[in-house]
């Protein structure tokens, strides 16, 4: 008889947590008191992203939080594109809330995921920039 294993699910620590708060809410604050750099921003990028990108392939109850990390992504690829282009990092006072919501919302999921599934997200998102 051949039985299915189940994958382990190890949920998010709160050591993990702590990381992932750091790599959000450091670089906010990097931003707003203007010492925001491309490292900082991609550190801030990163985290939001892998979260968002993880509760989709969980398939989350929270869809709204998807709305809401889809609003912070996209303000910042504007930052983005404003640094690229002028080699001015900031996240502007009318930018500020939407990045805010989302780090908040990352922070509220991010103990609904678990440590395989960040990972694996991390990696196939880390591959996919290299690539471009």
């Amino acid at each position: 008889m051949v039985t299915k294993k189940t994958p382990l699910r190890v949920p998010v620590t709160q050591g993990l947590k702590n990381i992932y708060a750091m790599d959000m809410h450091l670089p906010y604050q990097a931003a707003c008191s203007g010492h925001f750099s491309v490292l900082a921003f991609g550190r801030l990028a990163a985290a939001i992203a892998v979260v968002r990108t993880a509760l989709v392939q969980n398939n989350t109850q929270y869809h709204e939080a998807i709305t809401i990390l889809d609003t912070a992504i996209a303000t910042l690829a504007t930052v983005r594109e404003r640094g690229d282009s002028t080699d001015v990092w900031e996240i502007t006072e009318a930018e500020r809330p939407n990045v805010l919501n989302g780090i908040d919302v990352a922070e509220e999921c991010i103990g609904t995921l678990d440590v395989a599934l960040l990972a694996q997200t991390a990696s196939t998102l880390f591959a996919q920039i290299a690539t471009e």
